[in-house]
């Protein structure tokens, strides 16, 4: 869709979305574009399924090979995984008791589901869905001699299962999937690229490794440093729960993530969170436009919860330079703003003149249409918005 163009308005409408799950991810895009955001998809990780690997089925034939004490459930896809590979090679009867025989542990509801859809009760699950909380709880007990076995959700749990081995157990990995890199790293290296240049509003993770693996694609692009300024800044991080946000954390980000961890509570989430982030009024005689994101919305009332966004609406979409001069424009209401302030705000850090802040005001202008006279030329100044001043000018501005 061209820059300029019309189309009705919806809760999310005039934002970019980065989805970086490869699991769900045609599900989790449906979503957000039904609330009208713009999704750019970079899956940062692949699952790649182990039914058919010698190492899922070694490690079930060691689960069977005695009683075991303890069963560690991480993830409900790896655990219905496991057992469905385990009935194709003609053990899942047995690997099934096995299960029911032991003390059954899951991270999380996810997991907690799975292993009762196969019969099984839980001994215990953490509420925080944190591997670590597991941890504690089984070194609480005598583990000396015990026989656990730990089905990993996508990677080692080396930390778990050194932590057990000390305490005396037999510790069986159970590896039923494993992430690995995606296929294409370029869309990975193009959303590293758009965040850095502040064209993406919003980023969605599922899990702590597509968070490491998109740093290191940003690294690699040699936009770590200016991925990171986003994501402490303008830039929302939104994880599908706790455990997933670690890795952001650690780095200074501040990530949010839904009481539940599911795909719809999710995109609530960030439905209820985005828009109040990125909105700005822009009084237009008797009435008002809202800046969203990248979208300048005609008629609607801004007053609305945006869950409840009139779908009357009409909203103009502009290119992302052109609504950053306008945002720049409707902070300071009826302000003179500089063209030296204007090229700092639009393009930090990259090579741009006073010609560049001209030529994407035209672009604005033309995009505007019937409110094109909303930005108006200031000669040897700059430009502001046709409106009654409401506020004094922040330090850079005239």
């Amino acid at each position: 869709m061209k820059a300029g163009t019309r189309e009705t308005a919806a809760a999310l409408t005039g934002f970019t979305v980065g989805v970086t799950a490869a699991r769900r991810r045609e599900e989790l895009t449906a979503l957000l574009r039904r609330r009208g955001a713009r999704v750019t998809e970079a899956p940062a990780l692949r699952i790649v399924p182990l039914e058919d690997d010698a190492a899922l089925r070694a490690a079930t034939e060691r689960c069977l090979a005695a009683p075991l004490d303890y069963v560690v459930a991480t993830t409900g896809v790896g655990w219905r995984g496991w057992m469905s590979a385990a009935e194709g090679w003609g053990y899942g009867a047995a690997l099934t008791a096995a299960c029911r025989d032991a003390e059954v542990l899951s991270r999380g509801p996810k997991a907690t589901g799975a292993v009762r859809a196969c019969g099984t009760t839980e001994t215990y699950s953490p509420a925080s869905e944190a591997v670590d909380e597991l941890r504690t709880w089984l070194l609480a007990r005598d583990l000396t001699g015990r026989r656990i076995a730990v089905q990993e959700h996508g990677a080692p749990l080396p930390g778990l299962a050194a932590a057990l081995r000390e305490r005396g157990a037999e510790v069986v990995e159970v590896p039923v999937y494993r992430w690995a890199p995606p296929h294409d790293p370029e869309p990975v290296r193009r959303l590293a690229e758009a965040t850095a240049r502040g064209d993406v509003h919003a980023l969605l993770f599922t899990s702590a490794p597509a968070i490491t693996s998109f740093l290191e694609h940003a690294e690699t692009a040699g936009r770590y440093d200016a991925v990171l300024e986003r994501l402490r800044g303008d830039v929302l991080a939104l994880c599908v729960g706790p455990v997933c946000a670690r890795p952001l954390l650690e780095v200074g980000a501040e990530p949010v993530w839904p009481a539940r961890g599911r795909l719809g509570a999710m995109v609530h989430l960030l439905t209820a969170t985005l828009p109040d982030r990125n909105r700005h009024l822009i009084p237009v005689g008797d009435r008002t436009l809202v800046l969203q994101g990248n979208a300048l919305l005609l008629g609607g009332d801004e007053g609305s919860a945006a869950e409840e966004a009139a779908e009357e609406t009409e909203a103009v979409w502009l290119t992302p330079g052109s609504a950053r001069i306008l945002r720049a424009l409707a902070e300071q209401p009826g302000w003179v703003v500089g063209r030296r302030e204007l090229l700092r705000r639009v393009w930090p850090g990259q090579a741009a003149d006073e010609h560049a802040v001209e030529a994407a005001v035209t672009r604005l202008r033309a995009a505007l249409g019937p409110y094109a006279g909303l930005v108006r030329t200031v000669p040897k100044r700059g430009y502001r918005l046709a409106t009654e001043p409401t506020a004094r000018p922040q330090a850079g501005t005239r």
